[in-house]
């Protein structure tokens, strides 16, 4: 039991790992920096069309490219772009939220015994929490398209406007004072208040709790993934200090206190941009 135990663990920290380490092979391939920027050199090659990729990083770099100058996407291949996209974020999904997790596998782990828990429902929970995450994965890959044919964002996810950059940093902020997300957060913060009010049994009872959960956790998180577009999708920087928020939020002795502080800073983040721009 205990062997058993110890394997889901390592594959479910090892997932994490790879998630990151693809991250960060595509970056390296593109030639980014940490701030997700790429070199001149490098941003002039990628608008070439490669016929017949090679390599799932050539074949993401080729299926991102655009007219710069009009910053409107060719509609051939829409799918195949749109598939590279999608996966990308599915992929920065499992890098960053599979984290937040670890209090509520812990949680239903402890009710293994206690409330007749299995292994294939701590399996089933995972599953329902990474599909509504896959499924948002989803919705923001075709925002980001639909921004970047409206010429909003350029190649790299990044807003082309300071303005909107300031406005999803303010908007973020904000949300964190709302009713909206005192809710949200109170399910991910305390799972095993969850576990206990709505517990089901087995592997379908545990997907349909994961699904349940991952709802709560998309509705308190949602912003964060949102602020990608203010500094950019690949940007490593955004993308670690997001993940350490939102685990830090799900911290039990911890999270609630850190919520409104967090959407302060957020908000003066903003305001400092705003400034910036009027001067």
């Amino acid at each position: 039991m205990v062997i058993s135990r110890n394997i889901f663990w390592i594959a479910f920290f090892a997932s994490i790992l790879v998630s990151w380490w693809w991250l960060y092979s595509i970056s390296v391939s593109m030639n980014m920096d940490l701030l997700g920027r790429m070199s001149m050199s490098n941003s002039n090659s990628v608008m070439h069309t490669v016929k017949e990729p090679i390599t799932s990083t050539e074949m993401f770099k080729n299926n991102m490219s655009m007219d710069q100058t009009s910053g409107h996407m060719p509609m051939d291949h829409s799918m195949t772009r749109f598939l590279s996209v999608a996966g990308m974020w599915a992929v920065m999904m499992a890098a960053m939220m599979l984290p937040t997790m670890v209090p509520t596998l812990r949680n239903y782990e402890d009710l293994i015994v206690s409330a007749n828990g299995t292994r294939l429902g701590w399996l089933g929970v995972l599953l329902g929490y990474s599909t509504v995450w896959v499924i948002f994965s989803i919705l923001i890959s075709s925002t980001q398209l639909a921004l970047l044919y409206l010429n909003i964002i350029d190649l790299m996810g990044r807003a082309k406007s300071l303005w909107l950059s300031a406005a999803l940093l303010v908007v973020a902020g904000a949300f964190q004072f709302t009713r909206a997300k005192e809710v949200c957060h109170g399910v991910c913060h305390s799972p095993m208040s969850y576990f206990v009010g709505y517990w089901k049994t087995g592997f379908v009872g545990g997907v349909r709790m994961g699904l349940s959960l991952g709802g709560y956790c998309v509705g308190c998180c949602w912003l964060f993934m949102l602020l990608g577009f203010a500094g950019g999708v690949m940007n490593f920087l955004w993308m670690g200090l997001a993940t350490l928020m939102m685990v830090l939020e799900k911290l039990p002795q911890v999270g609630h206190f850190l919520v409104k502080p967090l959407g302060l800073l957020l908000i003066l983040g903003g305001s400092i941009i705003i400034i910036f721009t009027l001067v």
